[in-house]
Formats: C-alpha cells, sequence, structure tokens
C-alpha cells in the first residue's frame, strides 16, 4: 500500500511538473487516455486541449510542421468534397467527426514542441491507463461469465463492445504492451502488466492484428533485444510456444479456421452459422468472380474484403470517381447498389447484412471518397511515420507504424472518431519535428 502511494506522489509531481513545463501536457494525456470512453468524454478533452492551446498561444512558439501539415491538408481536401459529394449530409456529418484531423495538428504546431522525454511519459501514462482499462474490461467480462456462464464474454466484440470494436481496441493494447515490453529495464509488474496485455490482444481474436502483433514481437527479440545469444533464442521458443497454445484453442482457432477452411475448399459448407440451413463458406476466388450470391453464403473476414476490392473497382470503371471519389462519407449508397446488384445478405431482425458495411479498408475508403489525391496523402503519412520511427530506432514508434499500415488494409479505422483521434494524435506526437535543442 506504501509502495503504491509513493508511486502516485510521485506521478502527481511529475505531472504537475510537466503541464508546468507544457500548458497542454496533462490534456494530451487526458485526450489518449479517453479514446476508448464515451465519445462525448473524449469530445470534451480535445475541446479544452485546443482551448488550452489557444489561451497559452505566442506567436514565438508558432511554426509549420512539414510533418504535421498532410493531416490538415487532408482536412481541407475532405471539405471541399461537399461541393461534389453524392451525400451531402453524410459529407457534413463527416466533417464533424474528421474535426480532429484539423485541430490536433494545429495545436501541436502552436504549442512548445514536446521533448523526447516529455513524449516517453505521454506514453508511458498512456500505456497505465490503457492497462487499468483492460482491468475493467476483464473484470467485467469476468462478473458476466459467473452470471452466465458464456465463455464468450471473453472473446471479440463481447470482450469490449462492438461500439468500441475489438480489433480497435486492440490496436490500443498493442502500443501499450510494447512500452511495457521494451523498457530497457523491467521491473516484475511491468512484466506481468506486459503479460495482461499480451493475453487481452489475443483474447480480443483479431486475426491481423495478432499476426502482426507476434512478428513484431519476434522482430524485436531478433533484432532489438539486447539479451544474450540463448536467452533470445529460448524467449523466442517459449513465446511462439505460448502464441500457438493460445491461437489453437477454442474461440480463437475458430476464427483463423474459418479463413484456411474458406479457401482450402470452394463452397465449404459449415452449419455453425446457418439456422435452418446449412451456410456455404465464400472463398476468395468466390468473392472476386462469383456474379451473384445467395442469402445463406457467408464470407469470412478476408473473403469480405476482397469482395470489396472488387466492387470498388467496378466502381471505378463504371463512374468518373478516379480524382474526386464520391465525396467524404458518401460512399454508403453506392456500396449498397452494388450489394443489391451481386445479391450479398442484407441482414434482418437477428443478423447484420453485407450492403451496408464500408470498405474496411482505409486506403480504398479514401480513394472511394476524396480521390486518389486523398489515398496518396495517406500513403505519404504512413511512409513519413514508418521512416521517421524507423531512423529514431524507438521500437514503440516502429510497431504504432507497422501496425497502423497493416490496420488500413483491413479495416477503414478513419472511419471512426476514435480511429480519427487516436491516429492523429500519436502520429503528431511522435512526428513532431526534432531539433538539437529538443532531443533532452
Amino acid at each position: 500500500m506504501e509502495s503504491t502511494y509513493n508511486y502516485l506522489k510521485i506521478a502527481y509531481q511529475e505531472l504537475k511538473f510537466e503541464t508546468k513545463q507544457n500548458p497542454s501536457f496533462l490534456l494530451l494525456l487526458f485526450v489518449l487516455i479517453s479514446i476508448p470512453l464515451s465519445y462525448a468524454l473524449n469530445g470534451i478533452m480535445i475541446g479544452l486541449f485546443a482551448v488550452i492551446t489557444i489561451i497559452s498561444f505566442k506567436k514565438l512558439n508558432f511554426r509549420i510542421e512539414n510533418n504535421l501539415v498532410f493531416p490538415v491538408i487532408l482536412y481541407f481536401l475532405m471539405l471541399l468534397s461537399i461541393t461534389w459529394s453524392g451525400d451531402i449530409n453524410a459529407t457534413l456529418k463527416g466533417l464533424s467527426k474528421t474535426l480532429p484531423l484539423l485541430v490536433i495538428p494545429i495545436c501541436f504546431m502552436a504549442l512548445p514542441r514536446f521533448s523526447n522525454l516529455q513524449k516517453q511519459k505521454i506514453i508511458s501514462y498512456y500505456s497505465y491507463g490503457m492497462f487499468f482499462f483492460v482491468i475493467y474490461c476483464i473484470s467485467k467480462a469476468t462478473i458476466r461469465y459467473l452470471i452466465t456462464g458464456d465463455n464468450s464474454v471473453f472473446f471479440y466484440h463481447e470482450l469490449v463492445t462492438e461500439d468500441l470494436n475489438a480489433i480497435h481496441v486492440s490496436i490500443y493494447a498493442a502500443i501499450a504492451f510494447f512500452y511495457f515490453y521494451t523498457k530497457p529495464i523491467k521491473s516484475i509488474s511491468d512484466r506481468i502488466i506486459a503479460l495482461i496485455m499480451a493475453i487481452f490482444i489475443f483474447l480480443l481474436s483479431s486475426k491481423n492484428i495478432i499476426v502482426v502483433f507476434i512478428s513484431l514481437v519476434l522482430f524485436y527479440q531478433i533484432v532489438f533485444s539486447r539479451k544474450e545469444q540463448n536467452r533470445k533464442w529460448i524467449t523466442i521458443s517459449l513465446f511462439l510456444f505460448a502464441s500457438l497454445t493460445v491461437l489453437f484453442s477454442g474461440k480463437i482457432r475458430d476464427r483463423f479456421s474459418i479463413e484456411f477452411q474458406s479457401n482450402k475448399m470452394e463452397g465449404s459448407v459449415n452449419s455453425d452459422f446457418g439456422n435452418d440451413n446449412s451456410t456455404h463458406i465464400i472463398s476468395i476466388n468466390q468473392a472476386w468472380t462469383q456474379k451473384t450470391f445467395q442469402p445463406n453464403d457467408y464470407f469470412p473476414g478476408t473473403a469480405f474484403r476482397v469482395y470489396q476490392i472488387r466492387i470498388f473497382k467496378e466502381m471505378l470503371q463504371e463512374d468518373p470517381i478516379f480524382f474526386s471519389g464520391y465525396g467524404l462519407n458518401a460512399t454508403d449508397f453506392k456500396i449498397e447498389e452494388k450489394g443489391k446488384e451481386h445479391k450479398v445478405f442484407s441482414g434482418d431482425a437477428t443478423h447484420d447484412g453485407y450492403q451496408k458495411k464500408n470498405f474496411h479498408n482505409q486506403y480504398i475508403q479514401f480513394f472511394a471518397e476524396i480521390g486518389i489525391f486523398g489515398l496518396l496523402l495517406l500513403l505519404v503519412m504512413v511512409f513519413l511515420n514508418l521512416k521517421n520511427a524507423i531512423i529514431t530506432k524507438d521500437f514503440v514508434r516502429i510497431s504504432f507504424a507497422v501496425l497502423m499500415i497493416s490496420l488500413f488494409l483491413t479495416e477503414s479505422f478513419l472511419s471512426r472518431q476514435r480511429g480519427i483521434v487516436f491516429f492523429t494524435t500519436i502520429y503528431c506526437l511522435f512526428n513532431t519535428r526534432i531539433t538539437q535543442k529538443n532531443l533532452e
């Protein structure tokens, strides 16, 4: 108890000191920590962050940061799309949701630069905040399990709610994991926290994130770890064994096996997804070539994303959208039209259909909404993010860059407010220009 009190006292003094050095330090931290909480609370934190920036503004501090200009340009391109949008109301709604792309970079350019030490402290406190959120989610799931006896409460969206989205929360948790996992000197509590965070990421059952997560851990062990050679390979072997054990158990194994099954045998049948009739699992080849589908056709994750790429290709051929797109947030009507054309399952009282789902690919989402220039701006940002991370040799930054590149291939992450705030805030934090004076 005394050690906890001393830690909290030190943390309070440190937060107080850093806020004196940079007035927005604490509020920026609150912006990050509040991302998994309510939209209203996170919106209030962003608003306060902007207000404090304005109040403490000094002309001397303002500078144009080359890396931070790109999100601002991206937002103005979105704003411009209102002039050609196929759904003006949806675009107006999208402009409100994507406002952090404009506000957060401008705040960073108006504030005194955060030193490297301050950046590390922000990531540190964010990581502890995420750990407490993870404990909350696991505790809540445990209570639900004791009441219902249903172990599905520990997996995927059930663990964190569909609104939060298990795939997105996997990213929030992965950044926190790598902070604890890559600390040069780890205490026993750091190791325990890293283990809990890793288990949580596996429970969230995102196939893409799990594969990239395991790859990043192995890459860190092989390239960055300073452990003596024998201990390094023992650690790698144990991690692989533990990962395979988790992957081949229960519901996590089932999510992976559906992907393999769908491409091993076309037209395979799985009665687990149907009620009265067996459900046919669509393969990647069928998703790309089959003209129409049946109501009992089930698209696994990869096949569905291939189908979405296919319909976007058809949109490019049918409509003059290469340079302009349909307008920000204005592709739903076209996706629904394509769904009707190909007769994919449209949903019923108990199941969501495929006709109204977005592209689940951020690169394509921007291409379809704001044209080739939107795609190029995003590619420039992820490239700069990765390049700067490699230059710093900071593995937390590298993991963020790699996870974002990968996530954008399977999710329209920036179509959600939480995704926009998370990516923009950490992108700005990691990519503010570093001067000689700022190296401390």
